[in-house]
């Protein structure tokens, strides 16, 4: 079987985690510190503070912004459901977006529409490893003196005009789940430019402790391990690779996939898209149904996945938040989306038969 995804590790992170362990310090310490700062420096940002997951980023990312009970954060609603939790974790509502067909990415449109008194927050995602167009969103935010922040958890190293993601808005949130483009195990990392911000996260992480036992605050315990932190830090020097053997990848089946009823991905223009998913479209003039491809590549040893099927504002956990969504992109792309494996472990020989496979349905 040639999965949809599969984490990239070897003998160095393996090397990294026994130096951890032989060390004596297991939980956050000096490899914390050196991965922050090093993951800093990669995005161009003055902070970094880690923390033990990408949900963990976005609560502790609002929750330093003072956003709580009686505010909106607008959010697109083709996305991962931690987007809009962590809103709600705050006390705050989600507000739904519609997407842009081509890019899956929150609608310009769909923002200006929703603002409100009440909004204090844009977030923008970076889905499937392609920045969303952040200038108009930025310029919004900064118009309506709201704050514009990255979910970055799928795009470590785009880049949008030059400039790396986790860079362009407050702040922005990485994942580093085993099958993002760069993995701790679990974990995540809030980026930022803004000295007080970063530290109002690490003090929200940590029990809310300004000095040890002095407890200023109510907070969590989000810190991300040295183990977590020594993987990483050996994942990030091999990032660049893992991204270009991604868009290799992509290229491939850009250039062979049929294109009678399937869709390719769209780059924006100005944009370097880093392709934690390569996700095409199965429309009516394909000769199977989405779900029947999918079943015919899985039949045939060819792993896929679907992000999303459910758009967050159909999600029943939503169903307050979302009682007046309007989000006919979001719905028409949850039932078409279907993700072909794209990981740095695919071979020049696997992506040859998901071409070759597909070409050949019946």
């Amino acid at each position: 079987m040639i999965p949809v995804g599969k984490p990239s590790v070897a003998k160095e992170e393996e090397n990294a985690v026994l130096r951890v362990l032989r060390s004596g310090m297991l939980a956050q310490g000096p490899e914390t510190s050196a991965f922050e700062q090093e993951f800093a420096r990669y995005c161009g940002t003055v902070h970094a503070v880690a923390v033990s997951s990408g949900t963990a980023a976005l609560h502790a990312t609002l929750h330093a912004l003072g956003i709580g009970k009686g505010h909106e954060v607008i959010v697109p609603s083709f996305t991962f459901f931690a987007t809009a939790s962590a809103v709600c974790m705050c006390g705050a509502r989600p507000r739904f977006g519609d997407i842009d067909p081509d890019t899956f990415n929150l609608s310009i449109g769909s923002v200006q529409d929703l603002l409100s008194s009440r909004t204090r927050a844009v977030i923008g995602v970076h889905l499937f490893g392609q920045p969303c167009d952040a200038r108009p969103l930025r310029e919004i935010c900064d118009d309506e003196g709201i704050v514009f922040i990255e979910d970055a958890a799928q795009a470590h190293g785009a880049e949008y005009h030059g400039k790396r993601v986790g860079g362009l808005g407050i702040a922005g949130c990485f994942s580093f789940y085993p099958t993002k483009n760069m993995t701790t195990g679990e974990g995540g990392i809030v980026t930022t430019d803004d000295a007080g911000l970063a530290r109002k996260v690490r003090v929200f992480i940590n029990h809310g402790q300004e000095e040890k036992y002095v407890h200023t605050s109510i907070g969590y315990n989000y810190r991300m391990t040295d183990i977590a932190a020594a993987i990483g830090r050996e994942q990030l020097k091999k990032l660049d690779a893992f991204n270009r053997r991604r868009q290799e990848t992509a290229a491939y089946y850009d250039a062979h996939l049929p294109r009678d009823g399937i869709v390719c991905p769209f780059t924006a223009p100005g944009v370097t898209h880093v392709y934690h998913q390569y996700v095409i479209r199965v429309t009516g003039g394909f000769r199977l149904t989405r779900d029947e491809l999918a079943g015919y590549l899985r039949d045939r040893g060819i792993g896929t996945a679907v992000h999303y099927p459910v758009p967050l504002h159909r999600q029943p956990a939503f169903a307050a938040q979302a009682r007046d969504a309007r989000c006919p992109v979001a719905e028409e792309c949850a039932a078409t989306v279907l993700s072909l494996p794209v990981h740095p472990g695919v071979t020049g020989a696997d992506r040859d038969r998901v071409c070759r496979t597909i070409a050949e349905v019946p």
